[in-house]
């Protein structure tokens, strides 16, 4: 709550102010405002801040281990047997990029292929039921992980295939050809750019 503490003081409002418009005591929303307020919901950080001019965002991330279903292991090995054995394969491999102070990062990409000169992250879907948000999840660790090759691993089937005729962003996003990127990676090279392969 510290971004709402100096909007409040940016903006001149006191801790009275806000109490009366939330029906809060002055020292409560001074507790509020510098987390010293332990049993603090997330309605009730909502309301301190929209009285601050803020608003609250959240995302989330994996944490711990990833359960995936038999689906995913499968298609993650269908891969993992296309690439050369002198390359190596990473399950869950952290997205690492530009820290941000205070900011942990628990997005992870589901593999990664790396060797000499190669360095490919893998996101696996068994069924994409939202192209856009796919690739607004995958460009971001991209970007975020600094990461120059990335593969869109699907599965075959009618609804995937189908998808990817309409799917013009997505596909766009994803410019090595199939073939060049099994081919890069079965003789142990890069695909040297992002690919969508099927499996």
């Amino acid at each position: 709550m510290r971004d709402a503490e100096a909007a409040r003081l940016e903006s001149g409002t006191s801790y009275a102010e806000i109490g009366r418009r939330l029906r809060l005591a002055p020292s409560q929303v001074r507790a509020i405002l510098r987390d010293q307020s332990p049993e603090l919901t997330i309605v009730r950080a909502a309301q301190v801040l929209e009285a601050v001019g803020l608003e609250l965002s959240a995302r989330a991330f994996p944490s711990g281990a990833r359960v995936r279903d038999a689906g995913q292991v499968a298609l993650l090995g269908r891969l993992r047997n296309r690439v050369h054995p002198a390359l190596g394969w990473s399950f869950e491999v952290p997205v690492v990029g530009l820290a941000v102070p205070g900011v942990i990062d628990r997005r992870a990409w589901d593999a990664g292929i790396d060797g000499t000169g190669v360095r490919v992250r893998i996101d696996a879907e068994t069924h994409v039921g939202d192209t856009q948000a796919v690739l607004r999840r995958v460009s971001l660790k991209q970007r975020d992980g600094e990461e120059r090759c990335v593969i869109l691993l699907l599965s075959e089937t009618k609804h995937h295939r189908l998808l990817l005729e309409e799917a013009v962003t997505l596909r766009a996003g994803f410019p090595v050809a199939q073939r060049a990127a099994l081919a890069a990676l079965k003789a142990g090279r890069s695909p040297e750019g992002n690919a969508l392969v099927l499996l």
